[in-house]
């Protein structure tokens, strides 16, 4: 009876093991595909939060969630830019000189409407969207520094309005002329990176209209 009750025993134990390594893989998948389920809601939570929009996201090819009604910008980075333009005009010996400041807030980020797509595999995580760009430029504020009539050269109100015409174009291109829109992908990266806590590598892909031509 004793020698019954050990082969039984050993015979149920090999019985679990065989039932057990033959669910294996299919286990696996389930608790694989969880998982990147579990990261497709974390990245539409994440991206809902920043953009206040739900993007299209696809798992090993299946589209788990459709983008929603998209905003058309993503600013994710501000900064002030200051600018100064200068006229000085002389006729028959007569001197005119406007020295105006511009004070703006540039905004740089992405715009969503040329796309944006999640992609989640097993191996990592590719999000799709266009490079970063200036997305506006506001004025804050605008400081005469010089205001001198000539005797007969006197200043008119087109000087004053050329003047602070030409000030949001020097803004805007010293905007696109310094690092913001690196500094904003870059941003945008840490921003996902630090709400979806993945141990897959994220990798956001800038999708370049000229090469695509």
């Amino acid at each position: 009876m004793a020698l019954t009750l050990v082969a039984l025993i050993v015979a149920t134990t090999i019985v679990f093991i065989f039932l057990r390594l033959e669910s294996w893989p299919a286990r696996t998948a389930r608790q694989s595909a969880a998982e990147l389920e579990r990261l497709g809601k974390n990245l539409r939570a994440a991206f809902v939060d920043i953009a206040h929009l739900q993007p299209r996201i696809t798992i090993n090819d299946r589209v788990y969630m459709e983008q929603t009604t998209p905003v058309s910008e993503l600013v994710v980075l501000s900064r002030r830019i200051e600018v100064e333009h200068e006229l000085v005009h002389t006729w028959a010996g007569s001197s005119k000189r406007v020295k105006l400041h511009g004070t703006f807030i540039a905004k740089a980020g992405f715009d969503l409407r040329k796309g944006l797509s999640i992609d989640i595999r097993p191996d990592r995580i590719m999000v799709q969207l266009s490079p970063a760009q200036i997305l506006g430029i506001e004025q804050q504020q605008v400081d005469v520094l010089a205001f001198e009539n000539g005797l007969w050269n006197r200043i008119s109100g087109q000087d004053v309005q050329s003047e602070l015409s030409v000030l949001p174009e020097l803004a805007w291109k010293k905007a696109a002329e310094s690092e913001l829109s690196a500094e904003a992908e870059k941003t945008l990266q840490e921003q996902l990176e630090q709400r979806i806590h993945t141990p897959h590598p994220l990798r956001l892909v800038f999708k370049d209209e000229k090469k695509s031509e």
